[in-house]
């Protein structure tokens, strides 16, 4: 076993999913300990290869409700990457963070990688809490996070894509089952607020992570025409997403950015080959995407489901 820096890198013995099922106990006890491990030599050349390979290391492929950015159902139930702007980073973040339910592992699938950028980094959930200021620290522990997203807004998926139906009764007894305020706004698209725990404990190894999307999904975070646009088209009120405190206060720019800068300082980039297989610890560690160029399939699966976890 070698390091792309922190994180192992497996050569796999032979092609296929029965090597994956035989050494998973010992790839997943990599990650834990790793956040990530990156497995080379399997060879996975179609969205069948990459369902296999996921169904080896997971006990469950679990579906994706309230995700923030579109992506396509592929057979055998895994995903597309999202779908984000190809020459936008996606920053860091934990998959589904503001969901009910998240998967414990995220399998990445590369069929082919870009031609430039696009790496994918990783970063130790455990280490960026231990790293931010008691100042930002202290108040998200006490008051959690609170999440408003406004639906059908140009940006991100439709209400109808994120929760799976587009029958509106529906949607809203979901959001009700699961603590979500919503409201409708003038025109008829939907804005839900939720509060939740930024900084969690690890189910399998105890650790306490940073485990939101406060800086991702804020709107400081934006790229500034785009932020200008869509306040401009929609209002402040009505931003495709933004974060705030649990108690609802806004977050200045200087917090959005200490949070990004300690993710940065923590982050492992893992070059993904035409092949790979990136597994990681989805509670333990955050992942982000670089800006590429270039044709670039990745083929995520969300394993294991975990019920929200506690603050």
């Amino acid at each position: 076993m070698s390091g792309v820096n922190e994180i192992p890198v497996v050569e796999a013995a032979t092609e296929g999913p029965e090597w994956l099922r035989e050494n998973a106990d010992a790839l997943r006890s990599a990650a834990l300990e790793q956040g990530a491990v990156l497995v080379r030599g399997l060879r996975m050349s179609s969205h069948a290869d990459a369902a296999a390979a996921s169904r080896a290391l997971t006990s469950e492929l679990m579906t994706e409700v309230e995700g923030f950015a579109p992506r396509k159902a592929l057979p055998g139930g895994v995903y597309s990457s999202s779908e984000w702007p190809a020459d936008q980073p996606m920053c860091m973040h934990h998959e589904l963070s503001s969901a009910p339910r998240y998967p414990q592992w995220l399998v990445f699938s590369c069929l082919k990688a870009s031609a430039s950028g696009g790496v994918v980094s990783v970063a130790d959930a455990a280490k960026v809490l231990d790293s931010l200021p008691a100042g930002i620290v202290e108040p998200f522990e006490r008051e959690g996070w609170q999440l408003v997203r406004s639906y059908d807004q140009l940006v991100g998926p439709s209400s109808a894509d994120a929760f799976g139906t587009a029958d509106p009764q529906a949607v809203e007894r979901y959001c009700a089952t699961h603590g979500i305020e919503f409201r409708r706004l003038p025109g008829g698209a939907l804005q839900t607020r939720q509060t939740l725990p930024a900084v969690v404990k690890h189910p399998l190894t105890g650790r306490r992570c940073w485990f939101n999307q406060i800086a991702f999904l804020n709107e400081w975070t934006m790229d500034p025409a785009i932020r200008a646009y869509l306040v401009g088209e929609f209002g402040p009120e009505g931003l495709p997403f933004t974060t705030f405190l649990g108690d609802g206060t806004p977050l200045d720019p200087a917090t959005v950015e200490a949070v990004n800068a300690t993710y940065d300082r923590h982050a492992v980039d893992v070059p993904l080959r035409d092949g790979d297989l990136l597994l990681v610890d989805n509670i333990g560690t955050a992942h982000s995407r670089a800006p590429y160029s270039g044709a670039r399939e990745l083929v995520v699966a969300l394993g294991d489901p975990l019920p929200r976890l506690p603050g």
